[in-house]
């Protein structure tokens, strides 16, 4: 669901973003939210490209402490895996 949200803006900014809308065939409001949601995707992409490229760092490391037959706080002697599909 859209919110609506107020700005203020110079004139002279004003003008010159009314003008790039223009010729972009947006009004001014549909070329500041692009804006914003162009700025906020590229913020999530690095993150997520960080996070991928952290995960295959450490990829050894994380397998080694919680891989798929690692159970913190099994009982000791306890040695039947839990079913792949178990939550």
């Amino acid at each position: 669901m859209a919110k609506q949200t107020n700005i203020r803006l110079d004139d002279a900014v004003k003008a010159a973003a009314e003008d790039r809308a223009k010729r972009r065939g947006l009004t001014l409001q549909g070329y500041v939210a692009d804006l914003i949601e162009a700025d906020v995707n590229q913020a999530r992409a690095a993150f997520m490209a960080g996070a991928a490229t952290f995960l295959a760092q450490y990829a050894d490391e994380f397998e080694a402490e919680v891989g798929e037959d690692h159970y913190p706080g099994r009982p000791e002697g306890l040695t039947e895996n839990a079913p792949r599909d178990a939550a």
